[in-house]
């Protein structure tokens, strides 16, 4: 006698979520704004799912009309620009040293950047301040 198994197999399909688009083609360095999003329901892995996760963060690189914001595609508006001069700000055991530095990128509060030092021509890397100054860290 022939025995037959049956197998039942759950395939559950995606779950759609929110997914932020943009409306436009927005050039890098751009700060977004309400009217350059939109949602709709599609999954992307890795896509921003809200439009305030976006809406005043800059543009790292294009993003095109109809194609998701992805969390790496944006950050903090850049405080200090390649080539600006900043003021750096070494602090260790009470001890404060400032002198100005050229900023050898771009860079947004509290992200990394390498500055070379006007007085020495070294070159530090450092943290931007809330106020555009580089407390250096090396």
């Amino acid at each position: 006698m022939i025995r037959f198994t049956i197998l039942f197999l759950t395939l559950t399909a995606p779950a759609m979520a929110d997914t932020v688009l943009a409306a436009r083609t927005i050039r890098a360095q751009t700060i977004i704004g309400p009217g350059d999003v939109v949602v709709k329901s599609v999954e992307v892995p890795g896509a921003a799912t809200s439009p305030d996760s976006v809406i005043g963060m800059e543009a790292r690189v294009s993003l095109y009309a109809g194609r998701p914001i992805r969390r790496g595609d944006v950050g903090q508006p850049a405080l200090v620009d390649r080539n600006q001069i900043v003021p750096l700000i070494f602090e260790r055991d009470g001890l404060r040293i400032t002198t100005e530095g050229r900023s050898l990128g771009r860079a947004g509060a509290g992200e990394p950047v390498r500055v070379m030092n006007l007085s020495s021509r070294n070159t530090v890397s450092g943290r931007v301040l809330p106020d555009g100054r580089i407390m250096v860290s090396q």
